[in-house]
């Protein structure tokens, strides 16, 4: 899965795509909002929308929402779930090939789950604070009384969120450089563009009543 800060700097540069701009700090909130699951120990099954081999359901969440993805929150949902599909479906299939890890320094290591999420999560804590520089993401969600949206889901505990909001602030403010082991800020900043292009094209494609 892409890291928070991954999935907010993909939403922030679709708004900046999109015609009719969403109140970014909204957003932001529902591009994370999935991943509440994992603060809460439960089960990523339901929140991310997963198939029985675990890959995120789109037109379920669509079926499901249609009459609320004008909400900048659920659009920020839909955000997550489709980074999600790309990251796992083609960025990692350039890190990961017949379960062989190919590091940076063109190291090969055999997969192993624990190693690897370990080096993930490590590079993702090194790259936060690159990644906060270069697109400017509107940090105030993580030191403002977070606003809960008013929609009714049955993924998440809405009314959880700032849980979420607390362990995302926490994670941020341990950023830190150091050594980048599977992948570097270029492949993440590649990663971030193509993901914003194709899904600003998938949202413009929505039929989407922005009167609300």
């Amino acid at each position: 899965m892409a890291s928070s800060v991954i999935h907010m700097c993909v939403a922030k540069k679709i708004n900046e795509n999109l015609n009719c701009k969403f109140p970014e700090k909204m957003l932001l909130l529902g591009s994370i909002a999935p991943d509440i699951s994992k603060h809460l120990g439960e089960s990523k099954t339901m929140s991310h929308f997963w198939t029985r081999n675990e890959v995120e359901d789109i037109d379920c969440f669509i079926e499901k929402y249609h009459e609320n993805l004008h909400h900048p929150f659920i659009i920020g949902y839909l955000i997550h779930l489709y980074t999600d599909l790309l990251w796992n479906r083609y960025f990692v299939s350039d890190i990961v090939d017949n379960d062989t890890i190919t590091l940076l320094d063109g190291t090969k290591i055999k997969r192993d789950h624990a190693l690897y999420k370990k080096l993930i999560y490590n590079d993702y804590t090194n790259l936060n604070i690159q990644l906060l520089d270069e697109y400017q993401l509107d940090l105030s969600l993580f030191y403002e009384e977070v606003v809960i949206p008013e929609i009714e889901m049955d993924e998440i505990p809405v009314e959880k969120l700032p849980i979420l909001v607390d362990y995302t602030g926490v994670i941020i403010e341990n950023t830190k450089v150091n050594k980048d082991y599977v992948f570097n800020l270029e492949q993440i900043k590649s990663f971030i563009k193509t993901s914003a292009d194709l899904i600003t094209a998938f949202i413009n494609e929505l039929d989407i009543n922005f009167k609300d």
